[in-house]
């Protein structure tokens, strides 16, 4: 392989690899630092999990509320209650 086949092959596999990389969505900063841009596709499903997140964050804090309450007995059931109203729409 003489020189001239080298260099059309590294640019050849160069742009190859861009190509690709740009098609699944990784990009490059300035200092060179990669990063992934998400599509349309998958903004509708990261909408939906960060639903899902913020509603367990809410379970998280009344089962947090319920194991610290004080007066526990009473308002346990109720505290249930609510949390079955919430996980079913």
């Amino acid at each position: 392989m003489n020189p001239f086949e080298m260099v059309i092959g590294i640019v050849l596999i160069v742009t190859i690899g861009s190509v690709v990389r740009a098609r699944y969505g990784v990009h490059r900063d300035r200092r060179g630092n990669e990063y992934f841009v998400g599509n349309a596709g998958n903004e509708a499903e990261t909408k939906a999990l960060q639903a899902e997140i913020r509603a367990l964050k809410e379970r998280i804090q009344v089962l947090e509320r319920i194991a610290t309450d004080t007066n526990r007995a009473a308002s346990l059931d109720e505290e249930i209650e609510k949390l079955r109203d919430r996980s079913h729409p």
